[in-house]
């Protein structure tokens, strides 16, 4: 009997890692409220979009949730991926999954998200990584202490996934906007940092 595709709106028990040191491996998704992992296609896109900026990259997947972006990120050469989350189910799931890899490069963080950014040194990300629960106000939280903090370095990047209708995001100078797509349901943005 084959397994049913999980209907609209409910969350899959699994993700699967797209590409690189460990495609096809899955991850758990638990069962928290507002975790809603980014999809296959979105993931995909997004990763073709940043391949060329992974390999040695320190990143952060903040509000981790299942850890599909940052475990991606990882699994395609990045040296170091932060994952934040403040759900104990999930920062439990998170903990399995890095050990199931062997995932030495990922290091879990039981955290408030904005608290964490806050805590970070300048010039001292990559690549940051926010999809955090629709409808919470977390993204503009995050990028305005992004902003505040300055700890993506420059020629870094800041992806944030949002509902699709949400108002226009935007970050200030040095940052500009890099790529922009709605698939589905959802808004994908990057942003890059210039010098400065």
């Amino acid at each position: 009997m084959t397994p049913k595709p999980a209907k609209r709106g409910e969350r899959p028990g699994q993700v699967r890692i797209i590409a690189g040191e460990w495609r096809g491996r899955k991850l758990p998704v638990p069962d928290v409220p507002g975790l809603r992992p980014s999809g296959d296609r979105g993931r995909e896109i997004l990763f073709n979009w940043l391949a060329p900026h992974l390999p040695g990259a320190r990143c952060a997947d903040l509000f981790a949730g299942s850890g599909a972006l940052g475990f991606e990120a990882a699994s395609r050469g990045a040296a170091h991926v932060d994952l934040v989350e403040i759900a104990p189910l999930a920062v439990g799931a998170l903990v399995e999954s890095c050990e199931a890899l062997g995932a030495e490069q990922v290091k879990v963080h039981r955290a408030n998200a904005v608290d964490w950014i806050g805590q970070q040194s300048p010039d001292s990300l990559d690549l940051v990584l926010l999809d955090p629960p629709f409808d919470s106000g977390l993204a503009i939280q995050a990028l305005g202490k992004l902003q505040q903090v300055a700890c993506v370095a420059p020629g870094g990047f800041v992806y944030v996934e949002t509902a699709a209708q949400l108002p226009e995001l935007v970050m200030q100078a040095p940052f500009t906007l890099w790529k922009e797509k709605v698939v589905g349901e959802v808004r994908m943005r990057v942003f890059v940092r210039g010098e400065g």
